[in-house]
């Protein structure tokens, strides 16, 4: 897998969450011409992207930003936890409680609370940028 991309409506809002979670920014494009319209299947495709990278340089997250055509929302803004589809983005993280404060200070909102996975995890669920789900796992075992 190369990567994964999440449509947002602010990019630089999106960049900086997950500079906060550990990942960095490999660069930076504007995406537009007639190969991006048949890349993506839209005409008139003009967008941003920033690409993320996992500190251990194995996984990136692409963001989008469309200008043309405007993304669009399909079914609720924040889709529950058992909608059909692309679900959530995982991180493993060091320290749960201080990332979710962290995090906080970007919008994020805790769904539910932090569980403990027999004595093996500590995870969560959290609404990031554009409303995804982004998952935390701190190994504790």
């Amino acid at each position: 897998m190369d990567n994964v991309a999440v449509v947002v409506d602010d990019i630089e809002a999106a960049i900086a969450f997950f500079t906060e979670l550990g990942m960095e920014l490999e660069g930076e494009a504007q995406i537009e011409g007639v190969w991006a319209d048949r890349t993506v299947g839209l005409d008139g495709v003009r967008s941003a992207i920033a690409m993320m990278r996992t500190p251990d340089g194995h996984g990136k997250l692409e963001l989008t930003k469309f200008h043309t055509p405007a993304a669009i929302t399909a079914g609720p803004s924040a889709p529950p936890p058992n909608t059909l589809g692309l679900h959530r983005v995982m991180f493993a993280v060091d320290d749960i409680d201080d990332t979710i404060a962290r995090l906080r200070r970007h919008g994020a909102e805790l769904l539910g609370e932090v569980a403990q996975y027999e004595n093996t995890y500590r995870l969560c669920n959290l609404r990031g940028p554009a409303g995804i789900i982004v998952a935390l796992a701190e190994r504790i075992g």
